[in-house]
């Protein structure tokens, strides 16, 4: 079976969903930015810190290579996945791209709980959230098979709606 690959901001809710939606249809659940972690034994803010977003990039870009070849996982991406167009190609390859997308006053919420986003560690985090997502907005929308604004459901509502849109189109079949 082909994967289903979560894109969306920061905050979208990608990775809670993603576990939900493995949990769900019974397949592996991956983390394409903690897999990153794991294998180059730092965190991505440490890799900013040390290399810049250049280097985690080139991670990224591996990462999407390597698990666009997986078969029936659940996969949840970094917020940035979208910025090189191959990165799709390769995710899509074997997979179908569901994008998630929230408002900007909820994306402040959700990632104001940690300061684990390298890219949000500035002055003017709303201006900073406002500015990234108009310039992605786009390459998420058109990069996806489906979209879903989770601004106000629940991890659960949009695994519902994820797998309703899948078994509408003939991609998901079985109980769930």
């Amino acid at each position: 079976m082909k994967n289903i690959v979560l894109i969306g901001f920061m905050g979208t809710g990608k990775t809670s969903t993603g576990r939900l939606l493995a949990n769900r249809l019974g397949r592996p659940f991956i983390d394409t930015d903690k897999k990153i972690e794991q294998e180059n034994n730092m965190t991505i803010p440490e890799m900013f810190s040390l290399y810049g977003e250049a280097f985690f990039r080139q991670k990224e870009r591996e990462m999407a290579a390597k698990v666009g070849r997986y078969t029936n996982a659940i996969i949840a991406t970094g917020g940035g996945i979208v910025l090189d167009s191959e990165n799709i190609v390769r995710l899509r390859f074997n997979g179908y791209i569901i994008s998630l997308t929230a408002s900007v006053e909820v994306i402040l919420e959700r990632t104001g709980r940690r300061n684990t986003r390298p890219l949000l560690n500035c002055a003017d985090r709303e201006q900073k959230v406002t500015s990234l997502l108009a310039s992605r907005a786009s390459l998420y929308r058109e990069a996806a098979d489906f979209v879903i604004d989770t601004s106000v459901c629940t991890p659960q509502q949009v695994t519902d709606e994820i797998i309703a849109f899948l078994r509408r189109g003939g991609r998901l079949r079985g109980r769930s």
